[in-house]
């Protein structure tokens, strides 16, 4: 968990980043053909930022959510006016402080999961749990981790 954070906002009008998108998906598993063509451009402002006023970067401490594949020092994209639903990785306050992990909407309540089996569950309040917002996002560099 981690009580001290620094809120970044988007840009207000940031220019268009526009970037190729190109129509063949690349395949994790067997090599196939490159297509010499793009299918059209893709600005990253508008494909990452549905609600600008509502959205946040925030950096990712620690290693309790590795095994989704979000890890120490990664830039998550926060959006506070989604409803947070079952599964999401969402950004909770608890006890004054701040975590990122899964939501699980259970029967018996909301259940917050690291997704490393080296962190335990964590079962709160339900009265006291506030989620400030749903991860929509997170960024970070394979470069950095090799």
């Amino acid at each position: 968990m981690f009580n001290a954070f620094e809120l970044l906002h988007p840009a207000d009008n940031p220019p268009p980043s526009f970037r190729p998108l190109f129509l063949e998906r690349v395949p994790c598993g067997f090599p196939s053909p490159c297509q010499d063509y793009a299918e059209q451009e893709l600005d990253l402002n508008e494909y990452l930022i549905a609600h600008r006023a509502s959205t946040f970067f925030l950096r990712a401490q620690g290693n309790s959510m590795q095994d989704v594949g979000l890890y120490d020092g990664d830039l998550l994209i926060v959006d506070r006016s989604l409803t947070p639903e079952h599964n999401d990785v969402v950004i909770a306050e608890l006890y004054g402080e701040f975590t990122v992990k899964r939501l699980l909407l259970t029967p018996k309540g909301p259940v917050l999961q690291p997704m490393n089996p080296a962190y335990p569950v964590i079962i709160p309040d339900p009265d006291t749990l506030e989620i400030f917002g749903v991860v929509v996002h997170f960024v970070h560099s394979p470069r950095k981790r090799n």
